[in-house]
């Protein structure tokens, strides 16, 4: 079995690994980095779809799923995921193409041949392709996202993709369940820090709204539209909040995938109560009259980029009443990111100081240091391990550490480096 790195090493973004099975070529991952404004998006190394034997999609994320459209261009191959990844994906990648209009070497007619394709997996259904076979499993990051277990020749690679390995509120923990294996694929993300603890964070967050209802204020939340928004709802109802909960944006289409797939989340009856006793806003004239008396707003975009999340910035920046939550990560070079450093929104032209009051709270999706060292201590075997999904430097030091700790040979691969087990 050989791997090659295609994407997604020393960087967050354009994941993509190619595992050749003795003439069996599986695709894990196929995705987009986004560059700063202005700068054209990055993709992994290119790969001929007639050469693959098939395409397998961890999760939904962009990084991930978003550059699998090309190579439906001139040519097919199976591609299998969730069938909430499915769903998920190609409400992603149709907004991206929306936003992004002939940014990519692909559009619509490409994302539906994909779907066309589309083979839908459970987990821990064993597919068999060739030389190989492989199976999903829960990974605890977003609503049908996996890892992957690949066998072939009684050698057995593990690729974790992104993982949450304590699960949230609505998922279920990581499956580390996988055997004995020989080659381990792990993200980096935050193999150099530890988060404070989801229940810390989620009652920190029901303090502040309820300061801000105090004060007849309008708390608003913007938030991923993929699990992050639909979180902060049932942490909210669950912490017996008792003010109107608003959703808009996105976040209305992704509820909508996940009542599809109930058996995909950790409490299906808290998302259930939780959405259903929100109000959601379809229309501008809603946005305006839902803003008349103290409540919460949940809308994408999690780093204020677009979408809805900007004209509610608008709005509610200059009243010390009101409140700002940020519980997404905030990129470099975003409204968001320049909001927690400055204290300033753009507006019509000029930067002004906000007056509402603005907290960050930790809401990872990702598993932090303390929860990828535990992780690693439930592989069994001797494999050699890759760190990838992480700066350049997360990714050399969570690889040291892994063999410091383990005695495991670890690299921090390159971009087309190549191991064989």
């Amino acid at each position: 079995m050989e791997v090659q790195v295609l994407g997604a090493a020393n960087e967050v973004g354009r994941s993509g690994f190619l595992v050749d099975c003795n003439g069996t070529k599986l695709l894990l991952d196929y995705g987009v980095m986004f560059g700063k404004r202005g700068s054209p998006p990055q993709y992994p190394l290119h790969v001929k779809p007639k050469d693959l034997d098939a395409i397998l999609i961890t999760h939904a994320h962009l990084d991930h799923s978003g550059n699998v459209p090309s190579l439906f261009v001139s040519g097919n191959t199976d591609v299998y995921a969730t069938p909430p990844t499915f769903d998920l994906s190609k409400l992603l990648i149709n907004d991206m193409l929306k936003i992004e209009k002939n940014s990519h070497p692909f559009d619509l007619p490409e994302l539906n041949n994909m779907m066309k394709n589309a083979k839908e997996v459970g987990f821990k259904q064993k597919v068999t392709k060739g030389n190989a076979s492989f199976e999903f499993r829960e990974s605890g990051h977003v609503i049908g996202g996996s890892t992957v277990l690949v066998e072939s020749e009684k050698k057995k690679l593990f690729y974790t993709g992104d993982i949450k390995t304590n699960g949230s509120r609505m998922l279920r923990e990581m499956d580390t369940d996988i055997g004995e294996i020989d080659l381990l694929i792990t993200e980096s993300t935050y193999a150099k820090t530890e988060q404070i603890p989801r229940k810390t964070s989620e009652q920190q967050l029901i303090e502040f709204a309820n300061e801000v209802m105090d004060r007849k204020g309008i708390l608003f939340i913007p938030s991923f539209s993929v699990e992050r928004s639909q979180e902060m709802a049932c942490i909210l109802r669950s912490g017996n909040f008792k003010h109107k909960i608003i959703m808009d944006g996105m976040a209305l289409k992704v509820n909508e995938i996940m009542f599809k797939h109930p058996e995909y989340l950790r409490d299906p009856k808290i998302f259930s109560d939780a959405i259903k006793s929100s109000t959601a806003i379809r229309e501008h004239a809603e946005r305006k009259r839902a803003m008349e008396e103290p409540c919460v707003v949940i809308s994408p975009a999690g780093m204020l980029v677009g979408g809805n999340a900007v004209y509610y910035l608008q709005q509610l920046s200059f009243d010390s009443k009101n409140g700002i939550a940020l519980v997404s990560y905030q990129g470099e070079g975003t409204p968001g990111k320049k909001l927690l450093d400055t204290g300033k929104v753009s507006t019509r032209g000029s930067d002004l100081n906000v007056q509402a009051e603005v907290k960050q709270f930790q809401f990872s999706g990702h598993a932090d240091k303390k929860e990828l060292f535990e992780m690693i201590k439930t592989i069994k075997g001797n494999p050699k391990v890759w760190t990838v999904h992480g700066d350049s430097e997360s990714c050399q030091i969570f690889a040291q550490e892994i063999n410091e700790q383990f005695g495991l040979e670890t690299y921090a691969p390159m971009v087309n480096d190549k191991i064989t087990i």
